[in-house]
């Protein structure tokens, strides 16, 4: 595994706390109604994607995850003005504004969504993966999901395939804790998700999705074990979100104490520690980076508030390939 060194930890405050700072925002711009639709925010989970990044090779290999999915193709190289501008449904957005929230894209940054079917890109991670396989691409595909999809039946048939395969995949679950408001508790006999692998004779373990160090080391583990050809992992990344579900969410199935806890576990707050505790950089220069997150927030709302809204033909374009689709009567 690369080594995690004073940069490392630099660039995790950074980018964690950039997420952060990033999805705050779209909060705030939802309840002005420049968002519409769901909004599923990532708060206290940045662990998960900070620890992958730095275990994967980026430009290479590839990452598919559900509906929250705003800050994955950013680590991924993906420029977060386009990321807000395709919230706010504009042309200049990753999907030409026509995705939203639940489907963020970026085929040349290797992120593939992005989806709102819960479960749904489960089988697509494995056959992405299978397609590597297939051309004899050195590339490995990290497929998240939350908690409430390991129910979903398109995991357990994905698995088995995965494995008689030999795919090339990482499966990692999100486990926040709740499916929705559905504790994991309410949903299966046994709350230690990453069992399910041993089912299906793969490596499966639970990680601690609060710090990117524990995240990083078995992401490293997993993929290695997958570049090498010998077929996909399981992964339990036990985590927890400090906002609801998504922006509806009243989170009347959790008490504030409950959020508080996990708040003392913060991952950003973790990671500020040892930078400050190793001297790796002084409060002042956390400061500083601090402000300068606050101005890129700034510009990716500017930018997502100027840009145009698609032209109307742009939704037939982007559904009909056949150009005189008898559908359409008239021309707009």
């Amino acid at each position: 595994m690369k080594k995690i060194t004073k940069q490392t930890y630099l660039k995790w405050y950074e980018d964690m706390l950039f997420w952060r700072k990033f999805e705050d925002k779209l909060a705030s711009v939802y309840i002005q109604q420049k968002v519409r639709g769901f909004l599923h925010l990532y708060n206290g989970q940045e662990a998960v994607l900070a620890g992958s990044l730095h275990a994967i090779e980026i430009g290479k290999d590839r990452m598919i995850t559900a509906y929250r999915n705003h800050v994955q193709p950013i680590g991924l190289g993906v420029d977060p003005k386009r990321v807000m501008a395709e919230l706010y449904g504009k042309a200049s957005g990753t999907s030409m504004g026509l995705g939203g929230s639940m489907h963020i894209f970026s085929k040349e940054h290797n992120f593939f969504g992005g989806h709102g079917i819960v479960g749904g890109q489960i089988p697509l991670g494995a056959g992405m993966a299978f397609g590597d396989k297939y051309f004899k691409r050195d590339n490995v595909t990290l497929c998240y999901m939350g908690d409430g999809a390991v129910r979903q039946g398109s995991l357990h048939e994905t698995l088995n395939l995965a494995t008689l395969w030999q795919l090339p995949v990482v499966f990692i679950v999100e486990n926040n804790g709740y499916a929705m408001g559905t504790s994991v508790a309410r949903t299966a006999s046994h709350q230690e998700i990453w069992k399910l692998g041993l089912g299906y004779e793969m490596p499966c373990e639970p990680v601690d999705g609060m710090d990117p160090v524990a995240v990083a080391k078995a992401v490293d583990k997993a993929v290695t074990h997958a570049r090498k050809g010998n077929g996909p992992s399981f992964l339990e990344m036990k985590t927890y979100r400090y906002r609801g579900h998504s922006m509806s969410d009243a989170q009347h199935y959790r008490t504030k104490d409950e959020v508080e806890e996990y708040k003392k576990i913060d991952p950003i707050t973790q990671v500020k520690e040892i930078i400050l505790e190793k001297k790796y950089a002084t409060a002042e220069a956390l400061k500083k980076i601090d402000e300068s997150i606050k101005a890129r927030v700034a510009e990716c709302e500017k930018f997502a508030e100027e840009a145009p809204y698609p032209e109307k033909n742009v939704m037939y374009d982007a559904v009909y390939e056949q150009v005189d689709y008898p559908f359409i009567k008239h021309k707009l």
